[in-house]
């Protein structure tokens, strides 16, 4: 064994030995939608007396925090997003009303001397204050001589002696008790019964109390003890409530609720079961799937892939990730695609073995891995970028799948470029592995290598054919736009989408019909799989909600809310635009990515099949009915970096190819190398929609789109990535005067001191 080998199996143990022990000490950090739980984003909003900037909102995440704390919340978390806006995460909160009623009042206590009997028509006057009375009767109120921000505590007392039953006691700081005594000595100026002799406390703009000062205070004198008692009428409940939100102080900007996310645990617990279970299916099929075409090495690559699966799982952990379901999703997808690397470095060493049969195992197993570096890097890293501006553009759960994928590009690498490395050249040491070609499962060419040897197609004597056959694809994606529509999600149009399970089969029509006699008419009801309705509505509070949930139950019975999704309208606008945003620097970033490692013509042709990609899946989802949400748009970027990812391995091969034959058409050049390169693409291609297919069967609702939108990418990405791209460069070229690239990396492809190289790649 060299040492360079034993350097990479120390290394591969000692990552797997301390994977292996943060898997079985630690546990995941599961999200909201995998653990069931409502999630909240607040915006903060400019008030008369305050701006929501980011001191502001750090104000008032503190207060929240209180509030929330005092409602007995598990495990919550707030955390600032952005200059504006707090995301609260409140697991196992299944009903959020209460919850939405606390954090959504800005609670802005104030205190008014009464000036007389008020009129409704003076309501909103700015320059009078006229609110009606705990009786209904307007009161014509003062300027606010005092805040809740003065208020230094508030219980609810019941109070029995007296017999006034539940109230609030209010204790003032210093100076606040100072105004407070000030306001209850002008009040106590007037006569008894006057209504001028009353101190309104008003809670959002409305009268909680407004009790006449005690007889017993004297004119200019006041209530000198710096305290108060609120009375109401209160239930319990009343008296709690107001008393927790005075206590919690008021917020320092008002707040709105702009997006709301409720998942029940049922849901979250199916999901990963769900997602478990296509992990081990797909990834069950992918091992034997290269084991079966590369024999011993293809079983080695298993273990690497094994190995990965450990690794990026511990990875998630130690760092703390957020496990939400798109990123449940995403690991199980890099499952898939962590097989690339060890398959191009199989199909490098296959093509050194072809060109020189004499060639040890072991030199043509190095060429392969030296040949290959350079596309994996580059495949590696456009999927890189796609995966870092998911994080950067995206939102809620979109970010957890921009890291998982980060996560699990660079884990398949370790796995494929230090694990596999070690097993394999280990193996290759073996005589017996190397003298039984067959055995090895690189020393022969596969059968798609020798069907298109034996074959030898000219597939771009004609490229403008093919960019015809694109053309049309797109046309018809495009027409499918434009006649059935983009279905956007509440995500991007603002409303509320919410799920329902109900314990007797209630059909879609009898649903609607009684959601309209209920007094929401313009409600969508569709199916949901397994019998549960799904409802779409425009604005809808939590109250309308619980009417429209009761209006089910009266023909479903027991109802249960499976999933609820509420985004406001400048929040659905921001998300729309976001993601335009993330489409276009994702193109634009490729672009300017491939024009740096390659020629302009190829990075134009490479971003046109990425483009092609988009329109088309798109327009499969409008014909199809499907709907283009925060999911679509993960699995969109996701569809760019790997359409990109194939692209980069063909024109990798042609730079190569065109370097050592500058004298050969360029036709000519591509016709080989996209030869060379199919049996890696369908490889690849057949690993990743093992995982896909068991995704899309096993997954359910929650995952079926997702799968769906990157299995149809997957397949045009394929077809593209040769059959758009190559034919658009070619194209391209001819109307370019660079000269051909010159063979920069000849030390890397030259011969090895053992023996080997390619014929100016002709075989395949």
């Amino acid at each position: 064994m060299t040492r360079a080998t034993t350097v990479r199996a120390v290394l591969a143990a000692a990552v797997l030995l301390v994977s292996v022990y943060i898997t079985l000490t630690m546990s995941p950090a599961l999200g909201l939608d995998l653990r069931g739980g409502t999630r909240m984003v607040l915006q903060a909003k400019d008030s008369a007396t305050a701006v929501a900037d980011r001191e502001s909102t750090d104000r008032t995440l503190e207060v929240l925090r209180q509030r929330i704390d005092s409602l007995g919340v598990a495990e919550p978390t707030l955390t600032r997003s952005g200059e504006d806006r707090i995301i609260v995460e409140l697991p196992d909160v299944q009903d959020p009303r209460k919850a939405a009623e606390v954090l959504g009042r800005t609670a802005q206590l104030t205190f008014h001397a009464v000036q007389g009997p008020g009129s409704p028509e003076a309501k909103g006057d700015k320059d009078r204050l006229s609110l009606p009375d705990e009786r209904g009767r307007h009161l014509a109120l003062g300027p606010a001589q005092l805040s809740g921000a003065g208020v230094k505590d508030a219980t609810a007392v019941f109070d029995a002696q007296q017999g006034a039953g539940w109230t609030v006691d209010l204790a003032f700081h210093k100076d606040a008790a100072r105004d407070w005594t000030a306001l209850t000595g002008k009040a106590a100026c007037h006569p008894a019964q006057d209504d001028r002799r009353r101190v309104a406390i008003v809670l959002d703009q409305q009268v909680i109390s407004s009790p006449q000062v005690d007889p017993s205070v004297g004119c200019d004198v006041g209530i000198p003890s710096g305290s108060t008692r609120i009375t109401g009428s209160f239930s319990a409940d009343e008296a709690r409530e107001l008393a927790l939100l005075v206590q919690g102080g008021a917020l320092p900007v008002p707040v709105e609720i702009v997006e709301q996310r409720t998942v029940g645990p049922t849901l979250g617990a199916a999901a990963i079961d769900a997602s478990a279970a296509a992990a081990l299916i797909g990834a069950t099929a992918t091992a034997l799937f290269i084991t079966f075409v590369y024999r011993l090495f293809g079983a080695l690559a298993a273990v690497a892939l094994a190995a990965y699966g450990v690794i990026s799982y511990a990875a998630l952990v130690a760092l703390g990730v957020t496990l939400t379901l798109p990123g449940l999703a995403g690991f199980v997808l890099a499952i898939g695609m962590a097989v690339d690397a060890n398959v191009l470095v199989f199909e490098r060493a296959r093509e050194e073995c072809a060109d020189r049969p004499s060639r040890s195992l072991r030199s043509a197993l190095a060429a392969g891995f030296r040949n290959a570096r350079s596309a994996v890097a580059d495949s590696n890293v456009t999927t890189l970028i796609a995966a870092g501006l998911l994080f950067l553009l995206g939102s809620g759960p979109v970010k957890g799948f921009g890291v998982t994928l980060a996560i699990g590009v660079l884990a398949s690498m370790f796995s494929a470029l230090v694990i596999a490395r070690a097993l394999t050249e280990t193996a290759a040491r073996s005589r017996f592995v190397s003298d039984y070609r067959g055995v090895n499962g690189i020393a022969r060419p596969g059968r798609v290598r020798t069907w298109l040897t034996r074959r030898d197609p000219r597939l771009f004597a004609s490229p403008r054919r093919w960019l015809m056959v694109s053309i049309a694809v797109v046309a018809f994606a495009v027409l499918g736009i434009l006649v059935r529509g983009v279905g956007l999600g509440v995500e991007f149009t603002g409303g509320r989408l919410v799920e329902y399970s109900t314990s007797r089969p209630v059909d879609v029509e009898t649903a609607r019909t009684a959601i309209a006699a209920a007094g929401f008419g313009d409600a969508e009801v569709t199916t949901a799989g397994a019998g549960d309705l799904s409802v779409r509505t425009g604005e809808l509070d939590n109250d309308e909600e619980h009417a429209l949930r009761a209006a089910l139950a009266a023909e479903g019975g027991e109802t249960a809310k499976v999933r609820d999704e509420l985004i406001g309208p400048s929040l659905g606008d921001e998300l729309r635009r976001n993601a335009l945003i993330a489409l276009a620097v994702a193109v634009s970033v490729q672009l300017a990515y491939l024009a740096v490692r390659f020629r302009w013509t190829f990075a134009v042709a490479s971003v046109g099949a990425l483009v092609h990609d988009i329109v088309v899946l798109v327009g499969a989802f409008a014909w199809l009915g499907r709907t283009v949400d925060g999911i679509f748009l993960a699995a969109l970027l996701t569809v760019i970096g790997y359409s990109v990812n194939d692209s980069v391995v063909v024109f990798d091969r042609v730079r190569e190819l065109w370097a050592r034959n500058r004298r050969l058409p360029l036709a000519t050049v591509a016709d080989r190398a996209v030869l060379q390169t199919v049996p890696r693409t369908v490889n690849t291609g057949m690993g990743a929609l093992f995982i896909l297919v068991a995704l899309a069967v096993l997954g359910g609702d929650s995952l079926a789109d997702f799968a769906l939108a990157l299995l149809i990418g997957v397949c045009v990405g394929t077809y593209s990535s040769v059959l758009t791209a190559v034919p658009l460069a070619l194209v391209l070229e001819r109307s370019s005067k660079a000269p051909p690239p010159v063979r920069t990396s000849k030390r890397r492809t030259a011969p090895a001191p053992r023996g080997g190289t390619l014929d100016n790649g002709a075989r395949v």
